[in-house]
């Protein structure tokens, strides 16, 4: 069988590319390699999501599969190695099977990089976050710990101190590697402290996080209590593989710009493994419609 379209992840991004695809009576298969639906998934709480004022990730990402399943999309739980192109045919090889598209929309998204510490995975949505602007306002007038010293960090920084009692804000080098207009913001914030040069080490608690170990770099440690961690050291995106189809910036993502394109004709991006300033899951979806109306119109041009 030759679909029109595969769509290679199944986050919100991959889930809402299908939806379009779908909708405009194409033969859509979406092969995702772990868990559908992606980071937003892993979030407690959503509330800045139109028409939801408070749903759980997994919930919103249940309701979007639920309406991709029921319109007829074909889902398999498999990890894309290669992407190969032949003629005006694509052929993605997964760790169980070959499939063959005239179209590929990837939307693998990209992940945060995590601390690498025990019970780090124990305590993501207990204690633990990744995402400031998704889960920072549950913790209005409390006190939390922000880890990272680039941009993403440093905006953090703003945005908690916005809502929160204190921010303590800790990096593993002397010094911020941001921008210096977001430097010189976070260091007129009243309620952020900053601590330049420490390491996590250990996280502490029962069912829920309740405490942060720190190393300094003369091996000295200090504890901070606190029930909420933010991380921002950075995501990783996982594009390598298709580097051959598809140019990628410095960083790891896809050089695309607004229109979702890439170098190869057929084959369009969406969502956070694009090159882009802003990560969000609304923004994740937008992407989405435009590479699948794309991919609708590439289809057209074929005479299909």
């Amino acid at each position: 069988m030759i679909y029109d379209i595969i769509i290679v992840g199944g986050g919100m991004a991959g889930m809402t590319a299908c939806l379009y695809s779908l909708r405009n009576n194409r033969k859509v298969l979406l092969l995702e390699k772990e868990t559908i639906g992606g980071q937003i998934a892993e979030s407690p709480r959503v509330e800045n999501y139109p028409t939801k004022k408070s749903i759980s990730g997994a919930e919103l990402a249940d309701e979007v599969f639920e309406q991709i399943t029921d319109l007829g999309a074909e889902v398999e739980i498999e990890d894309v190695k290669k992407i190969e192109k032949k003629g005006k045919i694509f052929y993605l090889t997964t760790d169980y099977s070959t499939y063959e598209c005239k179209s590929v929309i990837v939307a693998t998204g990209s992940r945060h990089r995590h601390l690498g510490l025990e019970n780090e995975e124990k305590f993501i949505g207990k204690g633990v976050y990744y995402c400031a602007i998704c889960d920072g306002p549950f913790f209005k007038g409390e006190d939390v710990v922000l880890i990272g010293d680039a941009n993403s960090a440093l905006q953090y920084a703003i945005l908690l101190s916005g809502y929160c009692k204190k921010v303590t804000m800790v990096t593993l080098f002397d010094k911020f590697f941001g921008e210096k207009t977001l430097q010189d913001s976070v260091k007129k914030l009243e309620n952020v402290e900053i601590i330049h040069g420490a390491k996590a080490v250990k996280l502490n608690g029962g069912d829920n996080l309740e405490s942060v170990v720190f190393e300094r770099d003369d091996k000295s440690t200090f504890e901070i209590k606190t029930r909420g961690v933010f991380v921002a050291i950075g995501q990783v995106p996982e594009n390598e593989v298709f580097s051959d189809l598809a140019d990628l910036d410095k960083a790891g993502y896809f050089a695309s710009d607004e229109s979702c394109t890439t170098k190869t004709d057929g084959l369009f991006v969406a969502g956070d493994c694009r090159a882009k300033s802003i990560r969000q899951v609304t923004t994740a979806m937008g992407d989405a419609a435009v590479a699948s109306m794309s991919a609708n119109k590439y289809l057209s041009s074929l005479g299909d």
